[in-house]
Formats: structure tokens, sequence, C-alpha cells
């Protein structure tokens, strides 16, 4: 079956700015055939997606993104064709959820140390039902006049080496495969070039997950240059990978980034999602 795709997209429900209805519209809009809505750490705006893109002919996959860390490095694992509705998987989702939260409050008590007028109210209210993440807390203090800008707010307050900066509770890329496999969806290791790691040491995080089950590498990327795209496919075909493609829209929270095309020359054959399931 012939059209474009897109298989990491965010909505607001984790760090992306539109609704899942929105993205469908959206979709629909740029002729997409299917697109996987893939949120941090959380699967709740899919049955919304669905429900939205029934009678149109748009495919909505069920997705998820991992944010794990490999080594002193956030490695993100995306889960594809996955089952929402399983109840262990739901259960594992709930304790990352936990630790995010727990994350949050330590990042807002830091922050009301450096008088930052800012509560955990303040951002249920303004993003309700959504994974709180960092990029959460940027658009709070640009759209609240604290910082002019998101890059802003990660330089001062949330970066790795900022003042308000706090690590996540160790989530390994192993067990965000394992935990897809075992919820019957397929395993691929999102982005690979932007975590900035040796050519070696990227090798090796590779070979360790397809030991334990990764099925792709998302080879096509937005933010790919040069013969970026050409590495990672030479990457996952020396280890028995497929390869897969996302633009990993956000919205407004990553500006130039359009579903579907990325930065305008992005484009993704339906037959990628078909040769991963096969």
């Amino acid at each position: 079956m012939r059209g474009k795709i897109d298989l990491h997209v965010h909505s607001n429900y984790s760090d992306g700015t539109y609704t899942p209805q929105e993205l469908v519209r959206i979709a629909l809009e740029k002729g997409l055939r299917a697109f996987a809505l893939t949120d941090h750490d959380t699967t709740e705006g899919i049955p919304l997606a669905a429900e939205a893109a029934r009678g149109t002919g748009l495919e909505v996959i069920p997705g998820i993104e991992f944010s794990t860390s490999y080594q002193g490095k956030d490695v993100h694992i995306l889960g594809l064709g996955i089952c929402p509705e399983d109840r262990s998987f739901q259960e594992q989702l709930e304790y990352f959820k936990t630790s995010r939260e727990r994350r949050n409050e330590k990042i807002i008590q830091k922050m009301q140390e450096k008088g930052l007028p800012i509560s955990q109210e303040a951002l249920e209210k303004k993003f309700p039902g959504a994974v709180v993440t960092r990029a959460h807390f940027a658009r709070y203090l640009k759209e609240e006049g604290l910082v002019g800008s998101n890059q802003e707010a990660f330089d001062r307050y949330l970066g790795d080496h900022a003042c308000c900066f706090v690590p996540r509770e160790k989530v390994t890329p192993v067990q965000a495969v394992r935990l897809i496999k075992e919820n019957g969806g397929y395993a691929v290791l999102a982005h690979p070039l932007i975590y900035g790691m040796a050519k070696e040491k990227l090798e090796n995080l590779v070979k360790e997950l397809k030991i334990f089950g990764l099925d792709g590498i998302e080879a096509i990327y937005s933010q790919n240059r040069w013969n970026d795209e050409g590495q990672m496919r030479a990457l996952a075909k020396r280890h028995g990978l497929k390869i897969t493609g996302g633009s990993d829209y956000h919205g407004a929270n990553k500006p130039g980034i359009e579903m579907g095309c990325g930065k305008g020359n992005l484009s993704i054959p339906y037959e990628i999602w078909e040769n991963l399931k096969r």
C-alpha cells in the first residue's frame, strides 16, 4: 500500500502542543497514510487519536517513547505497534509516571528556592492531564514572562548543568526494549545521532539492545545532515535491524519541524512500516 507516514509524533499528553484529535486533522491535511503517536511514557492520547481517525482512512499506530539512561547519556526507545490496553504494561507506565512526578517535585522546590513563582498546582492547571516534562517547565516559564524563550529556560534553569536540574531515576534502554517486546510491540532506537556518542559506544549499545530484542533504528529523521541517514542505514544493516523514520513532531515546542516532512525534506514511505512488521 502506497502513501507517506510519520512514525514519531507527540501530542499534548506529553510535550507536544497539539491534542491527539488535532494531530489527526494535521495528518489528513498533509495526506499521510499513517502516523504513530509516541508520547513520552504514556499512551493516554492513543484512544482519542484512534477515535478521531475512525472512518477517515488514516491509520493511527499506537506507540510510545521511553526516556532511558545509558552510561550517562539520555537514550530514547520507541515502541511501535504496542498494545496500550495491556495491564502489566500500564502498571510499568504508572511506575515511570511516579518517577517523573518525584523528579518534578524536586525541580519545583529548586525553582522556588530561586524565587520563581511556580507550583505543582500551577503546572497542572496550565497542562491538564499531561505527563509533565522539562519542556513543560520551559513553556511555563516563558508564558509567565519569567524567561524570554524555551532555550533560555534550559540554559538558566533546566539544562543538564543548570541550577535546577534534577536527574531522573535510572531506567535503562534494555528495560525499555524488554517491556516493549513483552507487550508485543516493535522496539526502535530513536534518533541515535543526537546523543553525541562515539561511534564505538553507539555500536556497542545497538549490539547490546539487539540481544534483548531491538527491532530497528530510526534512520530517517528531521535533524539528519549530510550522510547521517546513510550511516544509520549501514548501522542497522550491520546488526540485521530494520529502519524506521519520523519527524519527532512537537508542534510549537519544536519550531521548524512539520509532521510528515520534518524540515521539508523528510519522506517516509508506508513500506517502512510494513517492512518493520515483517
